[in-house]
């Protein structure tokens, strides 16, 4: 008996660990360092590398909207996801690293671009089958515990590689590695950080990570079943109604979170007047309030239900989000950002553990194909009214708001999921 539970324990610590490895990526790669790199440095201005850097992650995300349920779909017929994950992962490796070649320059823009739209896509496509892998180290009693956990470890990941490479490489240069700052090369040496983080730490996965389905070789008959299988999931929709009515909920909130992730740095300069340095150290509080909330809730999502802990976290969203709209003080702006944080980690994992429990075992892949679709299909809207408001009213407060009614949205679509007593949710 403590044997078995010496392996379980093994294989949720091993599963977590890759959420630990993976997580900078997004962090620094399309939130704090690399982002704003490009914007200043690799592009003609600012202006033109926001709308050439906006069109690629719109484009990606486009591209993941179209492609994520098919490949789910497959991955369900051949029973195999960790043969993706690694396939998917390798590529957006090395489509990160390769982003140490792109110098300050304007000659450089093809390459970075190529560079993220590959590297972005390749990591969404790796964490829909990671996700679907949750069932896989969890049971009805504990599933959402170990998807909170598992994101909290992607938060501290995140924090400890973004202080690395904000205070080794972009403040203090690591003088021992004679970086050209003139090359912006301690800036570019970040993205060999991450790269290398996520190697290294995802190697237990690879190696010691067991899969329970084994069914085929995958073969090219598969695509067409996995695409039969998608199009009758969606023909017959009706059967999957909880499902469908959640993933309507969770598009909407989601793209409420993307609002802020795109936008929180951009309202703190704007409307707070924040220098950089006291964003970048807003950023890394607000991950850690957030690791934080996924870490707390995680003890308590199985016995509140992953529903509830879904609508707890939206109602702080709302809350506190409703407060970053009239406060002044730059004191109550901290306050009310970082009590928003806390409730951002365990929306998304609950969220993750929520779609686990309601879909069939069998469709697990699928789902989370459109999973990943219902937090991408729309997210174009969410930055394209926060632009237009804040230029109608000549303010960010009427942009943000966009984020409250997409939060408010999600929380009465959210209300009428009625799931089924045998999920045991």
């Amino acid at each position: 008996m403590k044997k078995e539970l010496l392996t379980k324990d093994r294989k949720v610590f091993i599963w977590c660990l890759f959420d630990w490895a993976n997580s900078p990526y997004p962090t620094i790669i399309l939130t704090f360092v690399f982002s704003a790199y490009f914007t200043k440095l690799v592009a003609e201005d600012e202006i033109s590398g926001t709308f050439l850097w906006s069109q690629t992650i719109a484009f990606s995300g486009l591209f993941l909207a179209f492609f994520a349920p098919i490949l789910g779909a497959i991955s369900d017929e051949t029973g195999k996801k960790k043969i993706w994950i690694l396939v998917f992962s390798i590529l957006a490796m090395l489509a990160t690293l390769s982003l140490w070649f792109v110098l300050p320059d304007k000659k450089s823009i093809p390459l970075a671009l190529i560079a993220i739209a590959i590297s972005l896509i390749a990591f969404e496509f790796s964490t829909i089958f990671y996700n679907a892998t949750l069932i896989q180290v969890a049971n009805s009693s504990s599933i959402g515990k170990i998807s909170g956990l598992g994101w909290a470890a992607g938060y501290i990941g995140a924090i400890i590689c973004l202080l690395i490479c904000l205070f080794g490489l972009v403040e203090r240069n690591f003088s021992f590695l004679r970086l050209d700052i003139d090359r912006s090369e301690h800036i570019r040496a970040t993205t060999i950080v991450v790269g290398l983080w996520w190697f290294i730490f995802s190697l237990p996965f690879f190696i010691f990570f067991k899969e329970v389905d084994r069914t085929a070789r995958f073969s090219s008959s598969h695509i067409l079943k996995g695409l039969n299988r998608l199009f009758t999931t969606i023909k017959n929709v009706k059967h999957y109604q909880p499902i469908m009515l959640f993933l309507l909920a969770r598009m909407f909130y989601a793209d409420g979170l993307f609002i802020v992730f795109q936008f929180g740095g951009i309202y703190a300069a704007g409307t707070f007047g924040m220098t950089f340095a006291e964003i970048l150290k807003f950023g890394i509080a607000m991950n850690i309030f957030a690791g934080l909330g996924a870490f707390v809730f995680a003890w308590f999502e199985d016995w509140l239900t992953s529903k509830t802990t879904i609508f707890i976290s939206l109602i702080g969203l709302v809350a506190f989000g409703s407060a970053l709209l009239f406060v002044e003080a730059l004191s109550y702006f901290w306050a009310c950002g970082l009590g928003l944080s806390f409730f951002i980690g365990p929306a998304q994992s609950a969220s993750r553990a929520f779609l686990a429990r309601l879909s069939p075992k069998q469709l697990h892949g699928e789902m989370y194909g459109l999973f990943a679709m219902s937090g991408k299909a729309t997210s174009f809207i969410g930055p394209m009214l926060f632009g237009w408001l804040t230029i109608l009213f000549e303010t960010q407060r009427a942009g943000m708001s966009v984020a409250i009614a997409f939060w408010l949205i999600g929380l009465i679509l959210l209300a009428f999921v009625k799931p089924s007593m045998k999920t045991n949710i």
